[in-house]
Formats: structure tokens, C-alpha cells, sequence
């Protein structure tokens, strides 16, 4: 025989076809007696053979219970999609691309607010104003004229052990130079730009002396210099002093 069990659930049907390998016959059964055979008398009333007893049945039925395998065979559909999960953790960082090209440049946006009034410009500026009190007269070489007082060294440009005005702040500057002249005596100086000369302060020898000045505007670059070169000697060249 054949039965067939139908197993319904949601997603699968289960089938499980059984297999009868054994079923009833009418052979005789090879542990029993043959009826009508012979039996002697001196055999054991409880054996008719020498073969071993046959364990008892462990049924009342009599046939042989058929042998009962089951076969599954199991069908698998798909059903409808389901809702969309929730979002995982965002991955890690990937490489830098390429810089993209410049876009199109934008509508101009509107003005914005007056922002706060900032601090006054601070005006730059340099001023001096130096003297010498001693006498000087000309040497074989051209000299550097050296001063030894101070009236006005505003930042200290004027450096005063070199003789020198170092400019710090380039723009225009007014010189003017005043020399008491010695009696009897040529004095001969230069106003110098760098080492270029200037101008040229000049006074001939007199039976007395007089002040002699001279003046010039200039427009200097910062780490320009302005100094007084007094000329070497060929003749009798000083500047006076009373002291």
C-alpha cells in the first residue's frame, strides 16, 4: 500500500510518500511446521527442529508489519518582498578625488554692513637735528664728518658713532647743512647719497670766517644713506670751532 500525508504550511508543502516494502502473503512461514510431518518420540515436545528458537514477535498480527520509510520532498517559495531595513553605520572614508574644475562664477550678492571704525593710521616719520663741536682739518683720505651732539634723533635713524642717517621710511626728505668756515682756511665738504655725491657745500679761504650752508630735497628708499664726506687734502681744508 501507499499513503501519501499532505503537510500545509506558508511557505512549504511537505510530502511524504511511504514506502511498503513488506506486505502479506499466502507462503507458509519457514519457522513453523509443515502440517502432517513426522515427529519421532524421542524429540523435545517444544522443538520440531534443531534450528534455534526464533525470538518472540513483537506483534499478534499474522503477517509480517511492512516496513515503513518516509520520503520527504520539500518545495520552497518565494514569497512577497519585504520592508526595507533600517540604515547600517556609514563606512569608512574613501580616497580624495580629483580637484573638479573652477564652476561658473556666481550673481554678484548684495552689500554688505558698515563694519567698525578701526584704529587712526599711524603716520610714519624721521627727523634729526646733530652738531660738532670740535674742529676738524683735512687728512690724506676723505673723512666721514662725525657729530657729537644731539638735538632731535627721532626712532634714532641717525646713528651717531657712523655719521650716518639709515632710512627706515622711504619718501621725501629736506636736508640742510651749516658750516662755520676758518680763517685763511678752504672748506670743501659733500652732502652724500650712498656713496654718490649730492650737492657740494663750498667756502674760499677768507681773512674771516663766516657760515656757510646748504640745502637739497631728496627722495630716498628704505636702506638709503645720507652722510658728510670732508675732501681729502690737496690744500688747506677745515671747519672752525671755538672750543
Amino acid at each position: 500500500t501507499m499513503d501519501i500525508i499532505y503537510l500545509r504550511t506558508p511557505m512549504a508543502f511537505l510530502l511524504l510518500p511511504l514506502v511498503a516494502l513488506g506486505a502479506p502473503t499466502d507462503e507458509p512461514n519457514l519457522t513453523e511446521p509443515a502440517p502432517g510431518a513426522c515427529k519421532r518420540c524421542c524429540d523435545p515436545l517444544d522443538s520440531s527442529t534443531d534450528d534455534p528458537p526464533l525470538p518472540p514477535s513483537h506483534h499478534h498480527l499474522p503477517y509480517p508489519m511492512p516496513e515503513v520509510r518516509p520520503y520527504i520532498n520539500i518545495t520552497i517559495l518565494k514569497g512577497e518582498k519585504g520592508d526595507r531595513g533600517e540604515p547600517g553605520m556609514p563606512g569608512k572614508w574613501g580616497k580624495e578625488g580629483p580637484r573638479g574644475e573652477r564652476g561658473a562664477q556666481g550673481p554678484k550678492g548684495s552689500k554688505g554692513q558698515m563694519g567698525t571704525a578701526g584704529e587712526p593710521c599711524k603716520h610714519q616719520y624721521a627727523a634729526f637735528s646733530v652738531g660738532r663741536k670740535k674742529a676738524l682739518h683735512s687728512s690724506e683720505g676723505y673723512q666721514v664728518l662725525i657729530f657729537d651732539t644731539v638735538f632731535v634723533n627721532l626712532y634714532s635713524h641717525f646713528d651717531m658713532f657712523n655719521g650716518k642717517f639709515y632710512c627706515y621710511v622711504g619718501g621725501l626728505y629736506y636736508f640742510n647743512l651749516n658750516v662755520h668756515t676758518w680763517n685763511f682756511k678752504e672748506t670743501y665738504m659733500h652732502i652724500m647719497h650712498n656713496e654718490e655725491e649730492a650737492v657740494i657745500l663750498y667756502a674760499q679761504p677768507s681773512d674771516r670766517s663766516i657760515m656757510q650752508s646748504q640745502s637739497l630735497m631728496l627722495e630716498l628708499q628704505e636702506n638709503d644713506e645720507i652722510w658728510v664726506r670732508l675732501y681729502k687734502r690737496e690744500r688747506e681744508n677745515a671747519i672752525y670751532s671755538d672750543d
